[in-house]
């Protein structure tokens, strides 16, 4: 069999439309070579091309359409649950009385002005596909949703955002209302809020996040992810990247500076985040220590 002939730009360098190839005079058996596939119906890509659905759906969002719920919430970078990855289920919001019916896609009515455009094509913005989720996942997986979204560093939405987007009498709105209450600026990864809420749900105190820990003369000792800057304790959440020997070295040399200043760190995995029962022991004693030693100090004074 011959070679297929080029395709004109920008076909066969991107994701296009049958649609769209026929009108520019691309032919039917054309579009049925080798070179092209088919990730989805009505759709073409150059073979060999990593395309995911959302990216190839993309291209046949029709006018009031847009990725929603956790499809959005993917685009926008948000950790979600095993299952509800941006391309295991695909999400399109419509505004009108048609919603989208494609294989592999759920389609909802649902209209929202709060829309913004994304390299994937058109999306709920992220205080928006945060209510959305609501719907689909549990408390604890919307906070983690929600820290994502409020994070310090590349904020894509504050805590009003989240709050002003329930919408009162929708599905969702009691867990949502629940899942708001835990958000917190400051977590940095979803393993981190799993920990803590973890922590706080087995009755130790709230810890303050991403804390910056200083000596006596003031100088920067380094930045822990949990603290309870009272009692000296630091909760730390070690995840694999901790395992490269240099990380390790700057881990091992940061820890012996916290010591020599009074502080007591402890260190966390995604063992102990499954099964926390033996971290929850050791803060239950490291609390018991620092508890006894301030009220000696107390005493002494």
């Amino acid at each position: 069999m011959s070679k297929p002939r080029s395709l004109p730009v920008p076909f066969g360098q991107t994701v296009f439309t049958v649609a769209d190839a026929l009108r520019a005079g691309i032919g039917k058996e054309r579009l049925r070579r080798t070179d092209l596939v088919v990730p989805v119906h009505g759709v073409r890509a150059p073979a060999g091309a990593e395309v995911g659905q959302v990216e190839a759906l993309s291209v046949v969002l029709r006018d009031g359409q847009r990725f929603s719920h956790t499809t959005a919430a993917g685009i926008w970078g948000a950790p979600l649950p095993r299952g509800a990855g941006i391309d295991d289920v695909v999400h399109v919001s419509s505004d009108g009385t048609v919603a989208m019916r494609r294989r592999g896609v759920v389609g909802h009515r649902l209209p929202t002005s709060d829309v913004r455009d994304t390299p994937l094509g058109r999306a709920s913005s992220p205080a928006q596909s945060w209510f959305e989720c609501a719907d689909l996942l549990s408390a604890a997986d919307l906070v983690v949703l929600g820290d994502h979204m409020v994070r310090r560093d590349h904020a894509l939405a504050t805590p009003d955002d989240l709050a002003a987007s329930i919408v009162p009498g929708a599905r969702g709105v009691r867990t949502a209302r629940a899942a708001l209450e835990r958000i917190r600026v400051g977590a940095e990864s979803a393993m981190e809020t799993r920990l803590r809420l973890g922590v706080v749900d087995a009755g130790f105190p709230e810890p303050e996040l991403n804390v910056d820990v200083l000596d006596a003369a003031g100088t920067f000792l380094g930045r822990v992810d949990m603290a309870w800057p009272e009692y000296r304790i630091a909760l730390e959440y070690d995840g694999d990247h901790h395992r490269d020997q240099d990380t390790w070295r700057r881990d091992q040399r940061r820890s012996n500076g916290f010591t020599v200043n009074g502080w007591l760190v402890i260190h966390a995995t995604a063992v102990n985040v499954a099964r926390p029962a033996v971290l929850f022991e050791r803060l239950r004693r490291a609390f018991a220590d620092r508890a006894g030693r301030t009220r000696r100090t107390r005493s002494a004074g």
